[in-house]
């Protein structure tokens, strides 16, 4: 099966924000052409002028590249065979057009849209399905010709076979039987000069070179449509490869707008602009992605080039994946877990800087390997790390107070713990753990407690880092002056 160099491309229409399934479909397409030394391409589908979005291709663009899909070809980039936005290749797609009317494949069809609506319901009321009915099909060139030379509008039609049988052959499907009768004359060119994707897709796919298309489940409806137009211009086919379907995450059905509305307040997104915002990496998105379709083992962690090496599309499946977002946690995590303190600083500092905090790199790179292992999302270092950054923290009156304590009891506390602290030359892990935890033997007190307090002091939370790894880091001029500030809220 395999053709080398592969040569791959990704086709999306800037008609929405860019979701995981063209994502999956674009890493897939990437990891084919990177394993075997081809080149992957971007071609923007732009056709539908009147559900076009403004800005949805430069999302397009920047979603790859915060993926690390980079593409070897493609509308900012060039390429030699350009021009990559379909709505600047019009006259390539008329002069297909016009090749396939003179073989004898297509027609130019003159019927008004009132004319064809008419039809579509008179055929309803005879409960037949909606269908062309050939009216144009059987006008002679001659006929054709005079009403164009007229100057009526028409559009042009694939004369799709009318008797036999189909058979399109899918890389993870098989053959793939329909009885043409099934089909429709569709349009292949509109009345404004642009082509339908049935048309400009093959075309593209063609005159680009591409070996294998690896595109959604949801064109396997017209897949025969699309193998007979390759067929009919004589072209040799590449190798087709519909993919799975994305499920929700309850395995039925497709996820709707509510549902994603739902999953974003709940931190998830299947959209890929939302992703950097939310915390989530490229890699562990990436590899999140790819394990939905792939049929290796659902735990398996892998890097970029570890997915190059062992990708295949023979590997693939074509049954449909549930979108699991515990899972992108899992992955997520576990590539933070992976990058090396420098790295992770500097995805995280960006965090702090749009809470205003004014960010000290030393200190940054002091507190990651206490936040590492607690972070599922880079965003997480807000609730692990703010307190290293602001200059006072204020914590709640009730989280100062030590379960079974009351506040003056948890006053006593917070001035023993200042006592303490304040009679050492430096804090530390390892000068200031041993007295506060001897002052807690000697007590009452259980640890929870003092350290509770403590917490709660000099970091403004309930839970953090480990206390005294974080009061090393804090410095202990600011841990003191916390420490007072708590004493006095308690003592209000």
């Amino acid at each position: 099966m395999t053709i080398k160099p592969a040569r791959t491309r990704i086709a999306p229409s800037p008609t929405g924000h860019m979701h995981l399934g063209t994502a999956r479909t674009a890493l897939y397409d990437y990891l084919l052409a990177k394993k075997t030394g081809g080149q992957f391409i971007l071609r923007i589908e732009d056709t539908d002028l009147k559900r076009t979005v403004p800005g949805a291709e430069q999302e397009i663009m920047d979603g790859l590249r915060w993926l690390g899909l980079n593409y070897d070809e493609g509308p900012d980039v060039g390429g030699k065979f350009g021009p990559y936005r379909q709505t600047e290749r019009r006259e390539i797609y008329a002069q297909h057009a016009k090749v396939l009317v003179e073989k004898g494949h297509a027609y130019p069809c003159f019927c008004t849209p009132d004319t064809l609506e008419k039809t579509k319901q008179e055929q309803m009321k005879r409960k037949e399905n909606p269908h062309y009915d050939g009216t144009c099909r059987v006008l002679s060139p001659d006929e054709a010709a005079r009403k164009i030379a007229n100057g009526e509008a028409y559009i042009v039609r694939f004369k799709m076979p009318q008797e036999g049988v189909t058979v399109a052959h899918d890389h993870l499907r098989g053959d793939i039987s329909t009885e043409n009768k099934q089909f429709n004359d569709q349009v292949l060119l509109k009345t404004d000069g642009l082509p339908t994707y049935h048309l400009a897709a093959m075309v593209d796919d063609h005159e680009m070179g591409i070996t294998h298309v690896l595109r959604g489940s949801e064109w396997l409806g017209t897949f025969p449509l699309h193998v007979n137009i390759v067929r009919a211009f004589g072209w040799h086919e590449p190798i087709w490869v519909h993919l799975s379907v994305f499920l929700k995450p309850t395995g039925k059905g497709k996820m709707s707008k509510r549902e994603a509305a739902d999953a974003m307040k709940d931190g998830y997104s299947i959209f890929i602009k939302d992703m950097p915002a939310l915390g989530f990496t490229p890699e562990g998105s990436l590899n999140w992605m790819a394990l939905m379709g792939w049929g290796v083992a659902e735990d398996d962690v892998m890097s970029m080039e570890e997915m190059i090496e062992r990708f295949s599309v023979d590997g693939l499946t074509p049954s449909p994946a549930a979108i699991n977002f515990q899972r992108l946690d899992h992955f997520n995590s576990t590539h933070i877990r992976l990058m090396n303190a420098d790295d992770l600083a500097s995805r995280i500092k960006p965090y702090f800087e749009r809470e205003n905090l004014k960010v000290d790199d030393a200190i940054l790179l002091k507190m990651i390997p206490l936040i590492r292992e607690r972070l599922v999302t880079l965003d997480d270092c807000l609730a692990f790390g703010s307190f290293f950054f602001k200059e006072n923290v204020t914590p709640l009156p009730e989280d100062l107070i030590a379960k079974g304590l009351d506040s003056k009891q948890s006053a006593e506390i917070a001035i023993k713990s200042y006592e303490i602290l304040s009679a050492l030359s430096e804090i530390n892990h390892i000068v200031a753990e041993p007295p506060m935890r001897a002052y807690v033997e000697q007590s009452a007190l259980s640890a929870n407690q003092v350290f509770g307090i403590l917490r709660a002091a000099v970091t403004g939370q309930k839970v953090s880092p480990p206390l005294f790894e974080s009061m090393e880091i804090i410095g202990r001029e600011k841990v003191l002056q916390r420490l007072k500030n708590a004493i006095e809220i308690l003592q209000r």
